[in-house]
């Protein structure tokens, strides 16, 4: 086994989520590190590892039910890994379907969610990468119908889109710099998101999603972008998230339409024998 990488000894920011419906109460620890690591290589990880990068195991009581009117509770999932990801390159809304290990983090992400309680739906985006791992998740989840939505989209990244982020400066610099600009409002030169644009978005999809499920638990299979931005909804006062890393579990409860409250972040426990892509590549400020 390769040595752990350097960027998982980064200091970790700590925050304390409650979950009544987890079970169970624990300090959540991410990556405080925003760049992406030197190594892409695929990584069978070690519990103690596991636990480095900010792991919790989200036990939960099979025998418990999900039964509050007052608001949804989403279970989100990123979609796993893709060739792109892998080599570094940027998707955006091109559609790239999952490699071997993609499905393999598919399947076990699977196995762990068809163990929750009182699941109702299970929602997509409708790009290959989410979809596929959505129909993975529905199969062990009972074979519940898999319902696209193209408002759960990964962030449209205009001229970067099919670019190895290393060379997105050099090849398009002026995609490049309005991608990185500090501006909310800049667009991306070929048709790409806003920061402002993607917040709408993210807040409206979600905003009718959970009107339609009002008390009840649903899973939601999305993109790093995606995710990133539901984050800054529920903790605009935060730092940066960190890396979000394939098909990790991220829970989230919606309330009044918009009332959004992060409950469990970045639980990846189930790639403990599957592995996962040490730079997160996708699910970080590169996210795409």
């Amino acid at each position: 086994m390769k040595a752990a990488p350097t960027w998982l000894n980064t200091p970790f920011l700590s925050f304390t989520f409650q979950s009544q419906f987890f079970g169970f109460s624990a300090a959540q620890p991410f990556l405080a590190h925003n760049d992406v690591a030197p190594s892409l290589t695929l990584t069978h990880r070690s519990t103690r590892l596991l636990s480095n990068a900010g792991v919790f195991m989200a036990l939960v009581d099979p025998d418990s039910s999900y039964d509050n009117p007052d608001y949804v509770e989403v279970i989100i999932v990123r979609h796993g890994e893709t060739a792109w990801n892998a080599d570094g390159r940027i998707q955006g809304h091109l559609d790239v379907e999952l490699n071997d290990a993609g499905r393999q983090q598919a399947a076990a992400v699977a196995d762990r969610l068809s163990k929750e309680p009182n699941i109702s739906a299970i929602y997509s985006s409708d790009l290959k990468r989410a979809l596929e791992t959505a129909e993975i998740i529905a199969t062990g989840c009972g074979g519940l119908e898999v319902i696209k939505d193209t408002g759960l989209r990964e962030r449209h990244l205009g001229d970067l889109q099919g670019l190895v982020f290393r060379d997105a400066m050099k090849v398009c610099p002026e995609a490049y710099e309005a991608f990185v600009s500090p501006r909310k409002d800049q667009e991306i030169p070929g048709g790409g998101e806003s920061r402002d644009q993607l917040y709408q978005r993210c807040t409206s999809s979600l905003r009718g999603i959970g009107r339609k499920h009002k008390g009840q638990r649903m899973i939601l299979v999305t993109h790093g972008g995606f995710i990133r931005t539901l984050y800054k909804w529920a903790c605009p006062n935060e730092k940066s998230p960190g890396k979000i890393l394939n098909t990790s579990v991220n829970v989230f409860r919606l309330a009044d339409g918009d009332k959004w409250t992060l409950e469990v972040w970045g639980d990846v426990s189930h790639l403990e024998e599957t592995g996962y892509l040490q730079s997160g590549f996708g699910g970080d400020r590169t996210s795409g």
